[in-house]
């Protein structure tokens, strides 16, 4: 058998990792190759329908994601009794439920980012171009805004008099509260999604079936139940910044930069974690 490639020069890897009682051992036919990173520009896929397709598939998405949540927000918003309404736990369903269908719906067509976050932590990992990546944050923050003009159109009123479901540090709460909170929690929902979608993990753990938007959805859900009472939960920021723009009020827009600078902050954290820490790329054998 042909010497395998330690993971980790400095040895960190030496012995091979214990597999479960009952788990065969894997093949090596299975052992994993890292695929070549994207490259920072690819003008060829701007002569390609399916990079435009991708971006349609983003827009669509995020349209979806916001009619649905922000009109569930405004559900709750409008009754005086929250026990009449789904309250904060049905707001954190309706977000998860909601990234786990679109993910699901939209991941083979253009991987399922429908944030900003995403995009931007799946491109500091060069798991997409530049170009890629602009044109998809592009897209999502048109489809969110179009997604909250649909909720605003059902009613004018009570959008503006219940906040338009725009994302605002919450009473009781200082700037670098709101700030923290958006930053640990993009962290959990960028470092789910690199950790459902790693292919060395599906190739090694092959008889683990896994459903990719499942955990990431369920991420979504819980870090909604944490931090809604402190920022009403954005670590998406075309998510905030449709919501905002539609609202179009002045406290809104004073917070605004938290859910741009705190989202973009845990997302590159979360490819640092999971790029030099988990999968120690930096410290591959040549």
């Amino acid at each position: 058998m042909e010497h395998r490639e330690e993971d980790v020069r400095l040895g960190a890897n030496k012995y091979s990792e214990r597999q479960a009682i009952g788990i065969a051992a894997q093949s090596e036919d299975k052992d994993y190759k890292e695929p070549p990173p994207a490259p920072l520009f690819e003008p060829g896929e701007l002569m390609s329908w399916s990079f435009y397709r991708a971006g349609i598939a983003e827009f669509v998405a995020t349209f979806l994601f916001l009619y649905i949540t922000v009109l569930t927000v405004m559900g709750v918003s409008k009754s005086d009794s929250k026990c009449s309404t789904v309250g904060i736990q049905g707001i954190a369903w309706a977000f998860g439920g909601m990234i786990f269908a679109l993910v699901y719906c939209t991941a083979g067509i253009s991987g399922g980012h429908i944030n900003p976050a995403v995009t931007f932590g799946l491109f500091l990992a060069r798991k997409l171009s530049l170009t890629r990546a602009v044109f998809y944050m592009v897209m999502q923050c048109l489809g969110a805004i179009c997604g909250a003009a649909l909720v605003k159109a059902f009613g004018k009123t009570l959008y503006q008099t219940k906040g338009g479901g725009a994302n605002v540090v919450n009473v009781g709460y200082t700037k670098g509260d709101g700030l923290g909170a958006e930053i640990i929690g993009t962290f959990v929902l960028v470092y789910t999604v690199f950790s459902a979608t790693d292919a060395k993990r599906s190739a090694r753990d092959s008889h683990v079936p896994i459903l990719a938007p499942l955990p990431i959805g369920f991420a979504v859900f819980l870090v909604h139940l944490a931090t809604i009472p402190v920022t009403g939960t954005g670590i998406n920021p075309a998510r905030s910044l449709g919501a905002a723009v539609i609202y179009n009020n002045e406290h809104a827009w004073n917070d605004h930069w938290i859910f741009w600078v705190g989202p973009f902050i845990g997302a590159a954290l979360a490819a640092l974690y999971h790029q030099v820490v988990i999968r120690a790329i930096p410290f591959k054998s040549k």
